[in-house]
């Protein structure tokens, strides 16, 4: 096989559903974690007597943790005590929560950067304090957190290819298993992996410009 042939429409199509994979695992890790780091930010913002000193802990914990250790975890450690997920939601569970304690400190920083006056003034006008922290914090340190977090999903997109070791068939996986069967696909495979992670993740970033431009 040469480096032409190596992109046959087999392959490229075998690629193609391997990065379907790689979206769909990003996506939903994207969607669950922002919701799980937001509350948990949130709760480490608003400084709630035992409880968030408790999430504290238990983020410090796991951003210290490797992704590929957390993913072991959420495929073979889980059904130990009973609680069985596929490859696929092993996949989505592990980046979750990885992903979550990261952007809980990405939230809570940026909640940390408005100027404490902000919250003054707004409970000043007879805004309560949630609608204070929704309506005029929530806001402001959503432009400071906007670039650290597509950072974070950019970031995410690429962490996917660690479940391979889980064997979920995602963008490296299929690649691997047609490079696996010809060695000298290796080289145009790897080309291909590039390309398609290069196109996925540079789109983000620029829809992330554009959004942050129009915030400004």
């Amino acid at each position: 096989m040469n480096f032409i042939e190596a992109f046959s429409w087999i392959n490229i199509r075998f690629l193609l559903d391997g990065l379907w994979v790689t979206i769909m695992v990003a996506v939903l890790s994207i969607i669950f974690s922002f919701v799980i780091g937001g509350i948990a930010g949130l709760i480490r913002f608003m400084k709630v007597p035992f409880i968030s000193a408790i999430v504290g802990v238990s983020i410090d914990i796991i951003r210290n943790l490797p992704l590929l250790l957390i993913i072991f975890f959420t495929y073979f450690a889980l059904p130990q005590v009973g609680i069985r997920l596929s490859i696929f939601w092993s996949s989505v569970a592990a980046l979750t929560i990885f992903e979550s304690a990261m952007l809980s400190e990405i939230i809570r920083a940026g909640l940390n950067a408005v100027p404490k006056g902000q919250m003054e003034a707004g409970r000043s006008t007879g805004l309560t304090y949630g609608q204070t922290l929704w309506s005029i914090i929530f806001p402001q340190a959503f432009q400071k957190m906007l670039p650290p977090i597509v950072s974070q999903f950019i970031s995410l997109i690429k962490d996917t290819s660690l479940a391979v070791i889980i064997s979920l068939p995602e963008l490296t996986h299929n690649a691997k298993i047609i490079y696996g069967q010809d060695t000298t696909a290796v080289l145009p495979m790897f080309a291909a992996m590039t390309f398609l992670y290069f196109i996925v993740c540079f789109l983000l970033s620029r829809v992330s410009k554009r959004l942050e431009l129009k915030l400004q």
